[in-house]
């Protein structure tokens, strides 16, 4: 029994490698085109994948990657046990629950009601203007955001001053700051979400409306069993890319607003932000790896159980 199993393994084996060949014979040309992007990731994805040992070590210039002092999960154990780790995974995650829902509803929301619109003029100025602050730098956004918010000179504080109300030092409070940050990226991601249903919802074959109006369904029934189960395909493939950077912050964003405010860190502070700092102010490249480990671990895990759930509901709305 042994022997016909493996020897049945064989055979399947030398039958893959069969077909791979004549697949290669057969597209050499499609496969010649895929060459460059198989590179593209071979060099920026797979090989800086050594550097994970990075995350094991106590790294020293002197020693290199591989001389350097193994310290096994020590690193991951002075993250967990300082606390800095879960703060950072509950700001993370936290920000990109509100980031996905709130996002993805508003994006729906907003490409269903530009939809309605008759007027197409009127469709396209407001499409453009929806989408022109996606185009803008987060440098420039965290100038516009500092011209706001500054305490001596800021528009809030100049009008609350105009009023003969006390200024109030947003620079200083991290409690006001998970409100901005979230109203901040709404407005500079809608766009670009509207952009993407609102295609969908163009490429709805007109038929149904028109046979829907012809029973007497009004805009809200229209909308509620004809363009929302239509958007759910997208819906759910959008959903299942942004799950997959739940533990990657907007690192702009957080960066260029917050910078090196530790008066904000407690609520600001992200695993991306906080890689970064390891990185570039204390060179502790061994604590800024573990971290950095740890959130693509923990993002794989999201992807495949929100995947798994997806599956079993339906198997067509899924990745893989």
């Amino acid at each position: 029994m042994k022997k016909e199993k493996a020897g049945t393994g064989g055979s399947a084996r030398r039958l893959s490698k069969g077909r791979f060949r004549e697949d290669l014979r057969r597209n050499w040309v499609l496969w010649i085109m895929l060459a460059p992007a198989l590179c593209f990731f071979i060099i920026n994805n797979y090989l800086p994948m050594v550097g994970v040992y990075f995350a094991f070590t106590k790294f020293n210039f002197r020693g290199g990657i591989f001389g350097s002092p193994f310290v096994g999960l020590a690193n991951f154990a002075f993250l967990w046990k300082s606390n800095v780790l879960l703060n950072l995974t509950i700001n993370t995650v936290l920000y990109n629950i509100v980031f996905i829902g709130l996002g993805n509803v508003l994006q729906v929301t907003v490409a269903i009601l530009i939809s309605q619109i008759g007027s197409r003029v009127l469709k396209r100025v407001t499409q453009t203007l929806i989408f022109m602050p996606y185009f803008v730098s987060f440098v420039i956004f965290s100038v516009l955001v500092y011209n706001i918010f500054n305490y001596e000179f800021g528009l809030v504080n100049g009008i609350l001053k105009s009023l003969n109300l006390k200024p109030v030092d947003f620079y200083g409070e991290p409690l006001y700051w998970p409100f901005f940050i979230t109203i901040f990226y709404i407005w500079k991601s809608l766009g670009y979400g509207v952009v993407v249903y609102l295609a969908t919802i163009l490429g709805i074959n007109k038929e149904y409306y028109e046979a829907a109006r012809v029973d007497g369904a009004g805009i809200t029934q229209q909308i509620r069993y004809i363009t929302l189960p239509q958007l759910a395909p997208t819906f759910t493939i959008l959903l299942l890319f942004s799950i997959g950077h739940i533990m990657k912050g907007q690192f702009e964003l957080f960066y260029q607003i917050i910078g090196n405010n530790g008066l904000l860190f407690s609520t600001t502070d992200i695993i991306d932000t906080y890689v970064y700092r390891s990185l570039t102010a204390t060179f502790d490249f061994g604590m800024g790896t573990a971290a950095g480990l740890y959130q693509s671990v923990f993002g794989f895990i999201m992807v495949m159980a929100v995947n798994i759930a997806v599956k079993r509901k339906d198997p067509a709305y899924a990745l893989f």
